[in-house]
């Protein structure tokens, strides 16, 4: 019962931003007439719903649906034609995700007025190590990057993430953006794609630039980001110390706990059986609206 009742709701809440955002309801419309017998409302709610039942890949979603939710959803097409409609709809999801952020995000940044906020960023792969060399997947929005983490080049996009840190709690995330694998971590917030809030924002080495710490500094941030040894050096500079570094590294543990949560919940890191750029977005949007999802209904 209670798997229903978080399937109706989901629909519910589909329908509302369907009403809410006109636009969703007009953005494919064709010189065909006829209107498919399963509506795109309907296709929106099985993936989220999929997806919060631990069903991530879209054939199983399929095969889930069919063999157990035949009675909710009696006009489901072939695999074929649902995996289409998942594609023609990439544009819908930026617009659910963008609503749950708001919803999420709301009361936290109206309780406080300087903010202890993160930075990160998290690589979603395509392909990896020797294939991601001739790899050719949604050349529009992927390239080959590296993952130093990981320690291994891929064929992908990256994830970068502005979260308000909370107590003994996930961070909030205030903004998000896609950028390709090989861009730097640091353009997006130079160019305040990621535009951090008055208060303390907490990045790791990749957000260390001196022109960066004072164009923040102007509207009321103070960038901490660690001490770096240059290359062969086994100690710190005069005037710094590993404590400093071991404090931000402690500061920003919360998000790197958001980014375990998120490929718990949604596998989001893996993308291999993505075949197209509509479907990277479906993979990247879908699955973040279905966590924000989470996050704001079942917290």
């Amino acid at each position: 019962m209670e798997i229903e009742l978080q399937l109706i709701q989901l629909f519910v809440w589909v329908c509302a931003m369907y009403d809410k955002h006109p636009e969703l309801k007009y953005q494919r419309w064709s010189n065909n007439p006829t209107q498919p017998r399963l509506t795109d409302q309907e296709v929106v709610t099985i993936y989220l719903f999929c997806v919060l039942q631990g069903r991530l890949q879209q054939t199983d979603m399929h095969k889930y649906i069919r063999d157990h939710w035949a009675a909710w959803f009696p006009h489901l097409p072939s695999y074929q034609a649902f995996n289409h409609r998942l594609n023609l709809l990439h544009e819908v999801w930026p617009v659910l995700l963008g609503e749950l952020m708001a919803q999420l995000g709301t009361p936290v940044l109206d309780q406080v007025s300087r903010l202890d906020q993160l930075l990160d960023s998290l690589p979603i792969m395509l392909a990896v190590r020797g294939r991601s060399y001739q790899a050719k997947v949604a050349r529009a929005h992927a390239d080959q990057g590296y993952c130093d983490s990981k320690k291994v080049w891929y064929h992908g996009v990256k994830l970068h993430v502005l979260g308000a840190k909370q107590y003994h709690h996930l961070p909030v995330p205030i903004t998000l953006c896609l950028t390709e694998a090989s861009r730097h971590d640091l353009p997006p917030l130079k160019e305040q794609v990621l535009a951090p809030l008055p208060g303390t924002l907490f990045g790791d080495k990749a957000y260390r630039d001196q022109a960066t710490t004072q164009l923040l500094a102007t509207q009321g941030t103070t960038l901490c980001t660690p001490d770096k040894k240059e290359k062969g050096q086994t100690v710190y500079p005069p005037g710094h110390s590993g404590l400093w570094s071991r404090f931000v590294s402690a500061m920003r543990q919360p998000i790197e706990s958001f980014f375990n949560w998120l490929l718990d919940k949604t596998d989001l890191q893996r993308a291999a059986k993505v075949r197209s750029g509509d479907g990277l977005l479906v993979h990247c949007y879908g699955k973040l609206a279905a966590a924000f999802f989470l996050l704001c209904f079942y917290p």
